[in-house]
């Protein structure tokens, strides 16, 4: 047996993991090789990308915050608008019912008064067709009267001033 047989021999009873010693300070010094390497640029590219990512999540949660206090305005704006509005229709609805009865009560005014207009024609209208109804009455009256008399008295009556009087006294009897 060689030394390094020896050593080797040593070293295995004496190493506590079972490798040899040359694979594990290698595999150290890799460790650390890579831990440096991560830490250098992996790690501030992991950090930059989390700050990134966090701010655009606040970023994104304020503008959302926005959003809403911008909507809740709008949406307020919206109702006093709409309000505006329905105060304004029933505004005109009123002005409208107003302006309908107005109408309505000119137009019954105008009826009332186109209907007295014509029951007054109609009246006038009567009372000229009764008048001229009883003027040939009487005339015919007459006639019939003086006719009846001149048979009666057996002489004619064709004397048309005493004829007149005649009817005139006979018709002042029938209207007593």
């Amino acid at each position: 047996m060689s030394i390094v047989d020896t050593l080797a021999a040593e070293g295995e009873a004496t190493n506590p993991i079972g490798l040899p010693i040359g694979e594990v300070i290698l595999g150290a010094v890799g460790f650390i090789v890579l831990l440096v390497v991560l830490g250098k640029f992996v790690w501030p590219q992991f950090e930059k990308a989390y700050a990134a990512r966090t701010a655009a999540i606040e970023g994104g949660i304020e503008k959302a915050e926005s959003a809403q206090r911008d909507a809740q305005a709008a949406l307020e704006q919206y109702q006093q608008q709409l309000a505006g509005a329905r105060e304004e229709a029933a505004k005109i609805r009123e002005d409208a019912r107003t302006q309908a009865q107005a109408i309505r009560d000119d137009m019954l005014a105008q009826a009332h008064a186109e209907a007295d207009r014509i029951s007054a024609a109609g009246r006038a209208q009567l009372e000229a067709q009764r008048q001229q109804i009883v003027a040939e009455l009487r005339t015919e009256l007459g006639r019939s009267s003086v006719d009846l008399a001149g048979r009666i008295v057996g002489e004619s009556l064709t004397d048309d001033e005493r004829a007149n009087r005649t009817v005139e006294r006979f018709l002042a009897e029938l209207e007593r």
